[in-house]
Order: C-alpha cells, then structure tokens, then sequence
C-alpha cells in the first residue's frame, strides 16, 4: 500500500518538482503493484514497456516549457497515475466490461481518458467491476471480488469497485468510474474514499460501455475532493461523440449557512452502525453551522424505484443483446438474470416510465426551493458478502435506496467520507445538489472534508496543510455572477427575498459598507423597505449582505426594482466594490433617518419592540 509523499494530485507535483522523474517513480509504482496488489482490484495492468512508452510521450511534450508554472499550466495532471474502470476506453488495453465474451482491444481512447492524456496524466491499468455495471457489490464479476480495504469478509461496493480499492490503497492518485445507480459512490463509502458524479450530461461518455446510456455517468474516484474537482475540471466539457452530452454550468459556490435536507425516516440495516454513524454526520453539519430540514423521501424513493422496476432495464438489453442470444452462459447468472428481465418490456411500457419519470422530474424539482442540499447516508448499510451470497438481488436493492434516484432526476452528488461506525467500519454520507450545481457542491465538499480531517483512503495519512493551502489548479467551471449587496427587503428572509433565490442567487455572507452612507425609511413603500443613500460627510457603515446571482439574470432583476431605489457601486468595509442598493437623494426628503440603528434588520426590530412596549 502506498505511503506519503505520492498519494495527491499535489503530492505527485510537488515529488516531480523536487526533481524526481515519471519514469523514476511511474516505473517504480509498476513494480510494487506487481507484487502488492490484493484479489480482484485489476483486470488489466500495463506492463513496464507500456509505461514507458507512456512516459517517453509525456517528457517529450513537457520539454516545451522550461519551469514548473508553466509546465503546471499546460499539463495539470503531469505524470499523476490513473486507473480507469474497465468498461471505459483506453487506446491499446482490452476492454471487456468484466464479461470476457465481450471483450476487445480499443484502439482510441475514450473522451475523457483522452483529454486527461492531454493534460500528462498517465494510466496505470483498468480496473474491475460488476459485470456491465449491473451492480452495487462489486461481486458480480469472473475477474474476483475485491473486498472492502477496511473489511476482508465485507464487500467492495459496485460497480466500480477496483477503482475505488485501488485509491484507497493509495495506489494511484484518482481512478475513473461510471456511476448510473450509485456504482461510483457506494463503493466510495466502503472504502473512506470521495466519489465524485458530475451532473448527466457534463462529463461525455463516448467511448463508455453504457449500461443505461441515457443517464450514465462518469465518475471520480479520489483521496480528497480537491482532486477530485481538478480531475472533473479537466475531463468536464462538450463531447461531439456523445448525443446526450450537455454542458450547463451553474453556480460556482453556496452561501454561509445551508439549509440541509435529510430524509425524515432515515432507512438503515444490517449490522455495521451506520444509523449511529449517520447520527453523527447530521450533528456535525449543524456544528457547521448549516440548517437541517426533514424531509419526506418517499417521492425519491419511487423514482428509485424506477431504475430497475421501469423500463431503463431495456437500456441495458440494448448494449448486450446480441451476445446475451449467442452466449448467455459468458454472463454472470445474476447479472443475466437481471438483464433478461428487459425481453417482457413493450414499448408501451416505455412510454408509461417516461411519463412517471416526467411528472416525477416535475414534483421534485420543489425540493430546492426548500433546501440548498440533501444529505443522505451513502448505503444504508455495509454487507458480508455470505449475505450478498445468500441474496445477491435484494441486497442490491437496499444498497441503492439512496442513490439510484439521482441521475434520472438530472441531480449531480458527491460521496463524502463521515467517519467510522462503532464497528470501525467506514461511514460516507452523499451531499446531492440541483442540476448543474457541480462546482458549488465541489467547493462545499472541500470544507467538509477539512472539517473532518480523517485518514485519506485505507492509507492513514491525513489531508495535510500544504496540501489544502496550494489550492486546486483547476476547478469546475461555473457561470459568471455578479455580486449585489442587499440592504433591506431583500435580505435573507425578508418579504423580497424571493426574488434573488428565484434567479439563483446564493448569499456570500453579511458584511457593512464603508462608512460613507445613511440609511433611511422610505414612507408608505410596499413592503416596508429603505433607502441608502451615499454622503460626502457624516456617513456611517451600513450592515448588508452580498449575494452572488447569476450575470445572466440580473437584467431581469433590474426590471423588478422601483423608482426611487436602483442598482449602483456600493463600497464594501474591507474595500470591494459591488453592485448594491442605493436610492436616489430627492425620494428622502422628510424620511426617517435610521442611519443610528446600523442596518434595516436592526431597525425593524426596534420598531417591533415599541410596538410590543406596554402602554402607559
């Protein structure tokens, strides 16, 4: 297993910066795994001539810049080893979906292998799974079946469970998974490692072997979400050669304090204590300081249900059709058993789970108007395998109570490790975020994961300071905001405040603008809102808060703002300058001066405390 200093994305930078060379400790890396590797992690290693071919490519490309920025800036994942799921493409390693019958050597890579080929890294092997990905175990394959790092008579998790093993063990730095029920954040959880599922449609899958091609994914497999985020920023972006590639950038961060929607009746079984555990998790995001909701999870789990109760089954039929009525026998008997099932679909079957799944879609999408995240248990347990043995198919069903909603709703997830159960067992839970929310939720990730600050992976090192303080070279792209400082109605709360949240604006936080202005009440306005009006002399600091709303929708907003108050420069305490309320100076003749309350809320309860004073 691999120790400090080579486990990041960092790490690896900063060995290649001290002078050491791919080939050096790619090669070495080679050789460990040769003799370290566990039962079931790999189905295809490169060998030392694949390496090295790689990495003589590698040094030839990075003789064009001649310092570490510049190489850093070019080629982000310079010689950062990889490991990618083997139902995705690599130009010269067979490809076989863990179904042998299947199997053929791909002679293009895959859209994403390409692009983080193009930004140095360098891929090490692929990894096992669940046979086309039918599976949240990790046990349906003729390759073995790896075990949790934590747990030798506990499984993986699936269907990417090479993937996930071999990040925990620190034997490279990220690996690649696809995720369409789960198969990238279950065996996540199982292994204390981060499971990173972009938003459908933002990462493209060209070169994937789909097991529901309509809602597939692919996902990242990482020792700490920085990684992550620099992996999704690199292989994110329009993909020609997938027809359901959409790329839609959304908000880059959440504000201060989150509302946070847990499930009201969490469902929890077996015996590894993840109920305790998911206890905790919630107690901590409330020492965050964020908000919890309760919420009745019964709509998602019907749509759940969907997954393999519906019509998607037949997307799976689609790709192995021809090779299920030739050789049903090369297919895994429960995975066979599970694909089979798609022959008694009709079309109008097809179209009934379209239309349960569109009115689904439709009577979720309220759920962000209540909360900001969901937080759920990643599984909500974490089985033997003598019990996946004895009931391989409802043991998989329970595994994907919390995760097989995700991706036919269009919501992006991310896995977090949580902590250990008191049967020292690794607990994750999964934050889930709107469409398109992949950098916010990224960026919140990061602050969970340094809040904890647990072992990384099964390797016991913990998320070091240097590595959280050089940052991310790359992050997710978001959409433009602009900054608005808002001074009263429109504050967090306040009768106005729909009107931000409606355009997909998040509060940064509270601040005071300098103090260079005075606050009024404007008379007879409707609901009560005031006036700031900027001094030359006599000024004072003001509290406000800034939200960040979508560039593109401030327009919008401008319409919806009377005479006398607009949008102008408003001048922040620390300096900034932002937009923000301000009102034009004829309007505050014979207002009420408030300047002495320091801001609007402050203000309004002033006036609620004389309104409750007894009388005399």
């Amino acid at each position: 297993m691999n120790e400090f200093p080579t486990l990041t994305i960092a790490d690896w930078a900063s060995a290649y910066a001290s002078g050491k060379s791919p080939r050096e400790l790619l090669v070495a890396l080679q050789r460990r795994l040769e003799v370290e590797s566990p039962e079931g992690v790999w189905i295809t290693r490169v060998d030392r001539a694949g390496i090295e071919g790689q990495v003589a490519a590698l040094e030839a490309r990075a003789a064009a810049y001649p310092d570490a920025p510049s190489l850093r800036a070019a080629l982000p994942l310079y010689g950062v080893p990889f490991a990618a799921k083997d139902n995705i493409d690599v130009a010269g390693l067979p490809t076989t979906a863990a179904c042998p019958a299947f199997g053929h050597v791909a002679t293009t890579h895959a859209g994403v292998v390409a692009k983080l080929v193009n930004a140095g890294a360098v891929c090490i092997g692929k990894t096992n799974l669940d046979q086309f990905a039918t599976g949240l175990v990790g046990t349906r394959s003729p390759y073995g079946r790896p075990s949790s790092t934590f747990a030798a008579d506990r499984i993986s998790g699936g269907s990417s469970s090479g993937s996930a093993v071999a990040v925990s063990r620190g034997d490279v730095a990220f690996a690649l998974g696809t995720d369409t029920a789960g198969s990238g954040r279950v065996p996540a959880g199982f292994n204390n490692v981060v499971g990173l599922k972009p938003t459908p449609g933002r990462v493209g899958t060209s070169g994937v072997v789909p097991a529901c091609r309509s809602i597939d994914c692919v996902s990242i497999l990482a020792l700490t979400v920085a990684d992550a985020a620099e992996v999704l920023a690199v292989i994110e972006g329009p993909d020609r050669a997938d027809a359901y590639s959409v790329f839609v950038t959304g908000p880059a961060r959440f504000g201060k304090a989150l509302r946070i929607g847990i499930p009201s009746q969490a469902i929890f079984s077996g015996d590894a204590g993840y109920r305790k555990a998911y206890e905790g998790a919630v107690a901590h995001v409330r020492s965050l300081g964020h908000r919890i909701v309760a919420l009745d999870f019964a709509p998602l789990h019907a749509v759940a249900d969907l997954l393999y109760g519906g019509p998607w089954l037949a997307e799976r039929h689609v790709v192995v059709e021809e090779l299920l009525a030739r050789s049903p026998d090369a297919f895994d008997p429960t995975v066979r058993s599970v694909i089979e099932a798609a022959r008694a679909l009709s079309a109008t079957d097809t179209f009934r789970g379209l239309h349960r799944l569109r009115e689904a879609q439709r009577d979720t999408a309220s759920i962000w108007g209540r909360v900001d995240l969901l937080m759920v248990p990643t599984a909500p347990g974490h089985p033997q395998f003598a019990e996946v043995d004895a009931e391989p198919l409802a043991v998989n069903a329970q595994l994907g109570i919390y995760t097989n909603f995700v991706n036919l709703l269009g919501w992006c997830a991310l896995a977090l490790p949580a902590g250990f159960s008191a049967n020292d067992l690794p607990f994750g839970v999964t934050f889930i975020a709107a469409p398109a929310f992949d950098a916010a939720l990224a960026g919140f990730g990061i602050e969970w994961q340094r809040s904890l600050d647990l072992p990384l992976g099964a390797t016991q090192t913990r998320l070091r300071a240097r590595t959280e303080a050089e940052g991310v070279a790359r992050f997710p792209a978001a959409e433009a905001t602009s900054s608005i400082a808002v001074v009263g109605a429109h504050l967090d709360g306040l009768p106005l405040n729909p009107q931000l949240t409606e355009r997909g604006a998040t509060l940064r936080g509270a601040a005071h603008t300098a103090a260079h202005y005075r606050l009024y009440a404007l008379p007879g306005s409707t609901p009560p809102k005031p006036g700031m009006l900027r001094v030359a002399e006599g000024g004072a600091a003001i509290a406000v808060e800034v939200w960040d709303m979508p560039s593109a929708a401030v327009g919008a907003f401008l319409e919806l703002i009377p005479a006398p108050l607009g949008l102008g420069s408003v001048e922040l305490a620390d300096g900034r300058r932002v937009h923000g309320f301000l009102c034009e100076s004829h309007a505050l003749e014979g207002a009420l001066d408030i300047t002495a309350h320091g801001g609007w809320r402050a203000y309004l309860a002033s006036v609620r405390a004389a309104d409750s004073a007894p009388s005399a």
